[in-house]
């Protein structure tokens, strides 16, 4: 009887340290996956707000005084093209688990079929730069806030798929609070229609680039990263005859810093950005979900506001704020729905295949 006491004792307290430290790895495993999610996210915030400001400084700078969007643009499709092949070369001497990417070729075959993607990429990239330009940081949100209508509009228009009514609801915020911050930039006399204009443009082409993306994508093997090199290099020889169109090559040509190391470092870390923010896109969904990067993106874009107002020694008003709210809490909701609803048709086949397998085990 003693003997069985001790063992029972014993065995009690191995399975008492066993379970111990099966709690203390789930938890540790639980604050690292944490802390990596909490990096991701600061990291994509820190990059795309950077980004943002970046763009803004080389496009509407008093200092810089250049006015060549399309050739900012441009060089920034530049930069990419030479980081896409440059890390595809590398991957022949570092071994892939310390860098992953794919193998990058030209195609002129792949080049076509990307082609008609490209152009509406290259409207995306332009319009919005355009957009920022003349409508400043703080209200660059507002001003390019329709792509979630757009997405809504075109999915019906070409794919004839409807959309629930709260998604509907949502996307009536959005453009209430779309309405009233072109009110109140009106009131405040800091409004420009064309900057309007190019985000609505930009907002359009948002939409047409999703579409077209799940298009071409079988053409580059479903890799985002060969489809942004194709896109880029298309972009880069469609750029040259628009420079010239637009006379932004006399505007180089008579720029006063074209040869100044700090603009063409700008430039560059302005294209290195650009790049970036596609790597890290794509990290924040691996490393959480859809869902997930769609909130932080909105929450990402208040706080942006927000710096933009602070930074730039601005005053508005509290309509101002309500309609950057609305268009947050718009997209915020629409993401909201779009994942319950994706969810729920998810669970559906589920059940509705448990419910087969009952049916023919005649229970």
């Amino acid at each position: 009887m003693r003997n069985f006491k001790r063992s029972s004792i014993l065995k009690m307290a191995l399975m008492g340290g066993v379970n111990g430290d099966l709690e203390k790895v789930t938890r540790e495993s639980f604050v690292a996956r944490a802390v990596k999610i909490t990096l991701v996210v600061m990291l994509y915030w820190f990059i795309s707000i950077t980004m943002v400001f970046l763009n803004k400084y080389l496009l509407d700078s008093p200092s810089l005084k250049l006015d060549a969007p399309l050739f900012v643009t441009f060089y920034q499709c530049l930069v990419t093209v030479v980081l896409c092949k440059s890390l595809s070369l590398l991957t022949y001497v570092i071994p892939s688990h310390v860098l992953e990417f794919p193998s990058i070729r030209f195609d002129l075959k792949v080049l076509r079929t990307v082609l008609p993607l490209s152009v509406v990429f290259i409207g995306m990239i332009t319009f919005n730069n355009l957009c920022l330009k003349y409508l400043g940081v703080a209200f660059y949100t507002v001003g390019r806030c329709l792509s979630t209508v757009f997405n809504v509009l075109l999915s019906y228009i070409l794919l004839k798929q409807t959309t629930s009514t709260y998604a509907l609801l949502s996307c009536g915020v959005i453009l209430g609070g779309f309405w009233l911050g072109i009110d109140q930039e009106g009131a405040e006399g800091t409004l420009s229609w064309a900057g309007i204009f190019f985000g609505v443009l930009a907002s359009l082409c948002v939409s047409l680039n999703a579409i077209y993306t799940k298009k071409v994508l079988p053409a580059v093997d479903g890799s985002i990263w060969r489809l942004t090199y194709y896109n880029n290099v298309n972009a880069c020889f469609l750029f040259i005859p628009l420079l010239l169109i637009c006379g932004e090559v006399r505007t180089l040509v008579n720029f006063d810093k074209l040869t100044v190391f700090h603009f063409w470092g700008m430039m560059t870390l302005g294209g290195i950005f650009g790049f970036a923010i596609g790597y890290v896109t794509g990290l924040q969904i691996k490393v959480t979900s859809p869902l997930t990067h769609n909130i932080s993106g909105t929450a990402k874009a208040c706080a942006q506001t927000v710096l933009a107002v602070v930074y730039y020694s601005q005053i508005k008003s509290a309509l101002w704020w309500t309609s950057n709210l609305m268009v947050l809490g718009g997209s915020f909701s629409y993401t909201w729905v779009k994942g319950l609803e994706m969810k729920k048709s998810q669970e559906e086949p589920i059940q509705s295949n448990s419910n087969g397998e009952k049916n023919s085990s005649g229970v």
